[in-house]
């Protein structure tokens, strides 16, 4: 009995260590986004389009494909980190597929790059979780689309709750579970079942909008759309509230497109198995141009490019690097949209104790650094009209 509890105590030591070292090292990559835009925020790479199960909605897998040589992706890896990556995200796909996906992350971890995977979580088994810590596996997302299996999904809460039992447990990354919303979806009450069971675990939970094959806007309806905003309610409740990304998603949600400039092929990369480069997952075929031939000249263009699939965009790692962005671009703009006035016509966010508050959720832990930054963005600020 005593061992087990040493066990268990030397487990939360390592999470907890983990966890500080994980924040220490997402406020790197924050600090290096707001320092230059010369470099991807976010890489998306594909270890293999395979997958073990067929989601109807889903357009972004097959059942036959071979997993990428181990030596290729290693070697985009390499190539990533080249052009100044600071957050590498697996999937496919099911990734968990590919039989060197360890090796893969560690590889990724070797570089100081944050490393992601996102699964069905179906193969994961206590072992396999064992084996991402060892890894070095930064943060894991696991989409949960319903509550019971059924034609549309079988990503549901009664297949992986054992696997979200185990993964509270034993993991020593971060740990999200995503739902989808959308008229393919008979249950829209599900997702909000998926939340506060995710909850429960001491998980995060998301809840993303079901796109055609272009990546493009369905907009919510019915219950559907009372669903999201019950769930997007309760994330306003939290002590910080991303107001931006809540309003990019009301947007959508309503059918109403967002004014954004798209970085995608620049602050965000996908790489798919073939090892092209592409603006996202449902944009595949631009720029469509070989990792290895990639250059810092092609970061600068498509920095500068306008998309016209924006506006009705749903692709939210995208609209999350360009968030990062408009803050180092216009910051009073983007303190405004981070923290609104309050509704009834509340004052204005105050400007200085909004840059602060920004800069403990993203800036070095460094005192010293922090105040260094802080001052640079007080006098840009000033030399705002």
């Amino acid at each position: 009995m005593l061992e087990v509890k040493l066990k268990e105590i030397r487990r939360q030591i390592r999470r907890k260590a983990r966890a500080v070292g994980r924040k220490y090292r997402e406020t790197r990559v924050i600090a290096k986004a707001l320092k230059s835009p010369r470099h991807p925020i976010v890489a998306h790479i594909i270890p293999t389009r395979r997958c073990n199960l067929s989601c109807a909605y889903c357009s972004e897998y097959d059942r036959v494909s071979p997993p990428v040589p181990t030596a290729e992706m290693l070697a985009r890896i390499d190539q990533l980190a080249a052009l100044g990556t600071t957050a590498i995200t697996l999937s496919g796909g099911e990734p968990l597929l590919h039989p060197d996906l360890d090796l893969i992350i560690r590889r990724i971890r070797d570089h100081g790059i944050l490393a992601t995977l996102i699964t069905n979580g179906y193969l994961l088994t206590p072992s396999r979780i064992e084996r991402l810590n060892r890894a070095g596996l930064d943060y894991l997302q696991i989409s949960i689309d319903n509550v019971e299996p059924d034609e549309v999904s079988k990503k549901s809460l009664k297949v992986l709750d054992q696997k979200l039992r185990s993964l509270a447990e034993l993991a020593e990354f971060s740990v999200t579970a995503n739902s989808v919303l959308g008229s393919e979806l008979e249950r829209p009450e599900d997702a909000l079942a998926v939340t506060r069971r995710v909850s429960e675990l001491g998980f995060t939970g998301t809840v993303g909008i079901i796109h055609d094959h272009a990546g493009q806007l369905r907009p919510l309806g019915g219950r559907h759309r009372e669903v999201y905003e019950e769930i997007l309610g309760a994330r306003r409740k939290a002590l910080f509230n991303f107001s931006y990304y809540n309003q990019f998603q009301q947007n959508l949600a309503q059918g109403l497109p967002n004014d954004w400039h798209c970085h995608a092929g620049s602050r965000y990369l996908y790489v798919c198995e073939d090892g092209l480069v592409h603006y996202c997952s449902q944009q595949r075929g631009r720029p469509g141009i070989p990792l290895s031939e990639y250059t810092r000249e092609h970061l600068e263009r498509e920095y500068r490019s306008v998309k016209e699939c924006a506006p009705y965009c749903t692709v939210s790692c995208v609209h999350q690097v360009a968030m990062v962005d408009h803050l180092r671009e216009d910051p009073r703009a983007a303190i405004a949209r981070f923290f609104p006035p309050r509704e009834g016509g509340g004052a204005a966010p105050d400007l200085p104790k909004s840059i602060a508050l920004l800069s403990w959720l993203f800036l070095p832990a460094k005192p010293e650094s922090r105040r260094l930054i802080l001052r640079r963005a007080a006098l840009r600020l000033l030399r705002v009209k």
